[in-house]
């Protein structure tokens, strides 16, 4: 069937642009070779796979830049824009997407040109979160774009780019709304985003949140909202109450102060069974588990839940009472494949530490052999480490699992001294080796897999990027630490910042910038605009008092007095280690020294390559087809160094036209492999990292890959555009 779009005129930004937009009655276009990109991950099962085969193996080389998008330029340029984690959407020749500020906007997906924009924050503070994509929903004539910003669901019209008035208060919903029901705690003071967008089904948006990894964590519930109304329709609870199934794998009524288990990396949509499935994150805090002694269900979970009800049709629990931050990270993958003969539909999961489950769609049973196997319990004081881990058969992990001797890296002798030198003085032997004062290098902190997923083709086959990054772990006792205090400005920051930016405040390198010495950097002013709107991984921290947030700054710019340091310790916002005796929130005994990547002295990985891989798994055997590097260090390949692979975050996607593409590394480069031999068939030297998933679609006939050049994340330069490639 042709598809018919018609032409009309649109005003935005004081401009008037002719947009390509169905159901519009002046001008009809005959435009038969459209092909959308419709939904997060490529389709509802999250395949990232397009039948697309304009651009193929043999004329890839050919690609140029077709149009550029500046979506930094719409924010208003500024010296550090956040960064931009957004795979666009494509409906009906209409491009949606985020920029680095949130701002949503429509395309014309062939030519770049801007048709509306919606700022979600003009009149209101900005509360910055990230954003990986938009979902669009269509019944006859009301057709919406339904994305989050900070803690704010929205309903945008779609043609207007105006809020649907009947949608929640004036197109918005408080995604905050309906998770807590302990009335002593304020609920507008709580963390809660939507980084990943969910699944809409029928008339339901089915939504998971993120939420914050400590104390001061609100629960992690799987809703459904009324895509009409807004209304809540249903509620999966994460940590299961009084009654429902999962219950006795915690202490008492642990759903009164245990958060997180949260759906934050997105989910997928079986039409055909009217189920959901998705992947749950681990209970707060993150590596202490002293208050939640148990299996911890429903975190670390693969769930299947039905669409219409929220009712839980099968659990399969990856990691038992997660004291290593070990997230499900990215969508599940809806595949089908051949396995003992027959056709079976299946669900595949990547996860942090570089394993997939192949699960049976109905029942949730590995399709491959998994075993369960005993591991370390010699957890901190109070700690109760769950006696015995899942470890899958099939497909071998896709990352390194221990840190060894042998992985030491050798690119100096003066690296691999220095490495070996702390890889000796601290605990290793076990992935599941529980977080000690002592410390442990580990792998899977930070993926393995990580939220841009993988692409999967008809044939069964799964695209799966990875990290091999070590991480440096290592716990304080917190009441030791705050004995030693001497202002509230530094209680405060052990509080809540130390987590992140360790306890010495030198961070761990990019992702968590160093905050000695800020103040050459940024301005007072400057930072107590970053705790109140938050930017990148950092949320908003409105949810302490004003004044607890300019005592944490005098703080961080060493202009702390002696009357700041008698402030009242009981003031307003997160209770202080020090002060706080309620249940809620909970402050943990031991603290960590914050995500610490562990690297060489100068900075490369601490561990011998790959650095970053690419790898084709074939998941009707179980077998890898091929494992390759994914980006480079120029100036190591210039030395004669082997491609070492990178770092990388973002996913990639698989076409008919026999290729894969994937931006992602710290090279800043976006490439094109050929599916069937993992050779680099073509790359691109972005003009900032492409830190996001790549989309392909086609309109008139002419197929367009289409990724965000966001740069910023680990140190990179900011970006701020969205590129698109087509053949001349």
């Amino acid at each position: 069937m042709k598809n018919i779009l018609r032409v009309g005129s649109m005003a935005g930004l004081g401009l008037t642009l002719m947009a390509i937009y169905p159901n519009r009655n002046d001008v009809t276009i005959d435009t038969p070779g459209n092909t959308d990109w419709a939904s997060y991950g490529g389709n509802k099962a999250g395949n990232r796979y397009s039948t697309l085969s304009q651009i193929n193996t043999g004329n890839v080389k050919n690609l140029k830049v077709s149009w550029m998008y500046d979506a930094a330029a719409v924010d208003g340029k500024t010296d550090r824009q956040p960064e931009i984690q957004c795979q666009p959407i494509v409906v009906n020749g209409v491009l949606y997407g985020n920029t680095p500020k949130l701002k949503l906007f429509a395309l014309r997906a062939h030519t770049g040109e801007q048709l509306w924009t919606f700022d979600p924050f003009k009149d209101k503070t900005p509360r910055y979160s990230q954003n990986r994509g938009v979902l669009y929903w269509e019944d006859g004539a009301d057709k919406r774009i339904l994305y989050s910003a900070g803690p704010t669901l929205y309903a945008i019209n779609a043609l207007t780019g105006k809020p649907v008035a009947q949608f929640g208060k004036n197109g918005e919903v408080d995604l905050r709304e309906g998770l807590l029901d302990n009335a002593t705690v304020d609920i507008t003071k709580l963390s809660v985003s939507a980084t990943s967008p969910g699944v809409i089904y029928k008339d339901l948006l089915v939504l998971g949140a993120t939420v914050s990894e400590y104390g001061d964590a609100a629960p992690g519930h799987v809703r459904a909202f009324d895509i009409r109304t807004g209304k809540i329709r249903w509620t999966f609870h994460t940590v299961p109450q009084p009654g429902e199934a999962g219950y006795e794998t915690w202490p008492k009524d642990a759903y009164k102060k245990i958060g997180g288990a949260n759906n934050w990396a997105g989910m997928v949509l079986d039409e055909k069974r009217d189920m959901v499935y998705l992947g749950t994150g681990s209970p707060a805090v993150d590596f202490y588990g002293g208050s939640r002694a148990g299996q911890n269900l429903y975190s670390d979970c693969i769930l299947a839940l039905n669409a219409e009800t929220g009712k839980l049709k099968w659990y399969y629990q990856t990691v038992h009472h997660d004291l290593w931050d070990r997230d499900i990270p990215c969508q599940p993958n809806l595949i089908t494949v051949t396995h003992k003969g027959h056709k079976v539909d299946a669900v595949a999961q990547s996860t942090k530490d570089g394993l997939i489950y192949v699960l049976d769609r109905d029942t949730g049973e590995s399709l491959f052999p998994v075993e369960e196997r005993a591991v370390p319990t010699s957890g901190l004081p109070g700690e109760h480490p769950w006696p015995r881990q899942r470890f899958p058969m099939k497909p071998v992990p896709f990352a390194r699992q221990v840190f060894t001797e042998a992985d030491i890296t050798d690119r100096t002798p003066e690296a691999h001294a220095f490495v070996k030198e702390r890889f000796l003085k601290t605990r290793s032997g076990s992935k599941f080796m529980p977080p000690s004062l002592e410390g442990t290098l580990f792998f899977g902190i930070g993926g393995g897999a990580e939220w841009g997923g993988n692409a999967a083709d008809p044939d069964g086959i799964l695209y799966q990027n990875s990290n091999e990054m070590v991480w440096d772990l290592k716990m304080a006792d917190l009441a030791a630490r705050n004995a030693e205090i001497a202002s509230k400005g530094k209680t405060l920051y052990q509080t809540n910042c130390a987590a992140c930016h360790g306890i010495d405040r030198k961070g761990s390198g990019d992702a968590y910038p160093s905050l000695v010495n800020i103040g050459s950097r940024l301005s007072g002013q400057d930072i107590q605009a970053i705790l109140k709107t938050g930017r990148g991984r950092m949320p908003s921290f409105e949810h302490i008092s004003e004044q607890d947030r300019s005592t944490l700054v005098r703080f961080l710019l060493n202009t702390e007095t002696k009357a700041s340091e008698t402030d009242d310790q009981h003031s307003a916002g997160r209770p202080t280690a020090v002060a706080a005796k309620s249940e809620y929130p909970y402050i943990p005994p031991y603290i960590n020294n914050g995500w610490t990547r562990f690297v060489d002295p100068d900075g490369y990985p601490a561990v011998k390559p790959p650095w970053g891989t690419l790898n084709a798994i074939d998941l009707n055997t179980g077998e890898y087809l091929w494992k390759v590097p994914l980006g480079e260090f120029p100036e190591l390949t210039k030395q004669g160094i082997p491609i070492t692979g990178t770092e990388n975050y973002g996913g990639p996607i698989v076409t008919a036209g026999g290729l894969i593409f994937i931006a992602a590394t710290y090279d800043e480069r976006i490439r094109a492999f050929d599916r069937k031999t993992g050779k680099v068939v073509w790359e691109y030297q972005l003009p900032a990292g492409g830190f996001a998933t790549p989309i392909t679609y086609q309109v008139s006939g002419k197929q367009y890959v289409v990724i965000a050049a966001g740069g910023v994340k680990n140190g990179h330069k900011p970006g701020g555009s969205y590129i698109a490639f087509a053949l001349p």
